[in-house]
C-alpha cells in the first residue's frame, strides 16, 4: 500500500493527513495527472490515490477537482472544496481519526490551493510564512523527491516556525524571494493581452522561470484569465498549458476545468492544466482562446 500523489503544497499535505490517520511509515509515489490521463501511471492495488484523476486500481481515491467527479460512487471520497486535503480531513475527521491540530494547516491549504488570495499576500509572499513555503515546491524532473518527503515528515511533527528555521527550507524560501522578483520581468516580457486574457508564453527559452504563479493577475490587472505555455522538456515534444481565472477579476464564466478536459487535462471550475503534442499544440491554444474569449460557461 503506498500513498499516491502529486507533487503541489495540496498533495504534500494530503500526504501528511493520510499518514497521520492510516500509517505513519505508508510510502509515497509520487506523480503527475497527466500520467494517469496518459495511461503511463504506475498504479497498484492498494494504493491511495489524492489530489488525482481516479485509478481503476485505486483502493482508495481522494479529490476535489471538478472535471474529476465521479460517474459513480468510489472507495474514499470526493467532494467540489479549496483542497484535496481538505477533503481528507473532513472525512478521517468524522472517524475520529485525525484531530484538530491540523485546522491551520489545512485551512492554509485550502487557501493557497484554492487562490483565495488578497492583493497584498500576492505582492509579498514572503509575510505569509505557508504561502512562501508553498512556492519553495516544485517539479524539475522529480529531482526534489527527498524534499518533498520531508516537508511530509516536518509539517505532521512541527509548527510553521519551526519548518521555515530549518536551514534547507530557509535556503528555498530565500530563492524563491529572489525568483519571485525576476518573474515580473519575465512575465512583463513575455506576456500579451489577448482581448481581456493574458498569454505567457515561455516557448522561446531554453529555461522555464519560475516565480509567483498569483503575480500575473496583479500585473495585468485587466484580464480575467491567463494562459500561460511552455515545453514539458528539452525535447520540445509535449506543451504544458496552465489557464487560471484571475483571482481578482472575477468576471470570467469558463468552467476550466471542464474545457480542459476536452484537451486531456483538467482541473477546478476556475483553474487547470493539460498537456499537448507540440505539432499541433498552438492550434488547440487558438481553440483554448477562443473559449476564453467568448466567456460562456463550458460544461
Amino acid at each position: 500500500m503506498r500513498i499516491v500523489t502529486r507533487p503541489d503544497f495540496d498533495g504534500i499535505v494530503c500526504a501528511v493527513l493520510l499518514r497521520q490517520a492510516l500509517e505513519s511509515s505508508l510510502p509515497i509515489h509520487w506523480i503527475e495527472p497527466n500520467d494517469i490521463q496518459s495511461g503511463s501511471a504506475d498504479i497498484q492495488d492498494g494504493d491511495i490515490l489524492a489530489n488525482l484523476p481516479w485509478h481503476p486500481h485505486a483502493h482508495l481515491w481522494f479529490d476535489h477537482h471538478i472535471s474529476n467527479k465521479p460517474a459513480k460512487d468510489v472507495a474514499g471520497a470526493f467532494d467540489i472544496a479549496p483542497s484535496a486535503a481538505g477533503v481528507i480531513y473532513k472525512h478521517y475527521k468524522a472517524q475520529n481519526l485525525l484531530d484538530s491540530r491540523f485546522d491551520e494547516l489545512v485551512d492554509q491549504t485550502d487557501m493557497i490551493d484554492s487562490a483565495d488570495l488578497t492583493r497584498e499576500q500576492v505582492k509579498a509572499p514572503e509575510d505569509y510564512p505557508y504561502l512562501l513555503l508553498s512556492m519553495t515546491i516544485k517539479n524539475d524532473g522529480f529531482q526534489d523527491i527527498p524534499y518533498w518527503e520531508r516537508l511530509v515528515e516536518m509539517l505532521g511533527k512541527m509548527d510553521i516556525d519551526a519548518i521555515l528555521n530549518d536551514t534547507e527550507v530557509d535556503s528555498r524560501c530565500r530563492e524563491v524571494i529572489e525568483e519571485n522578483k525576476a518573474f515580473k520581468y519575465y512575465l512583463e516580457t513575455y506576456t500579451t493581452m489577448v482581448d481581456r486574457i493574458s498569454v505567457t508564453d515561455f516557448r522561446s527559452l531554453e529555461k522555464v522561470p519560475s516565480g509567483n504563479r498569483f503575480l500575473t493577475y496583479s500585473l495585468f490587472a485587466d484580464s480575467i484569465a491567463s494562459v500561460k505555455i511552455r515545453y514539458a522538456g528539452q525535447d520540445k515534444k509535449e506543451v504544458l498549458i496552465s489557464v487560471g481565472q484571475s483571482i481578482f477579476n472575477r468576471e470570467c464564466r469558463v468552467n476550466v476545468g471542464a474545457m480542459l478536459a476536452r484537451y486531456g487535462g483538467g482541473g477546478h471550475f476556475g483553474a487547470g492544466g493539460c498537456t499537448l503534442d507540440a505539432h499541433d499544440a498552438q492550434e488547440k491554444i487558438d481553440e483554448i482562446l477562443v473559449f476564453l474569449k467568448a466567456n460562456q460557461e463550458c460544461e
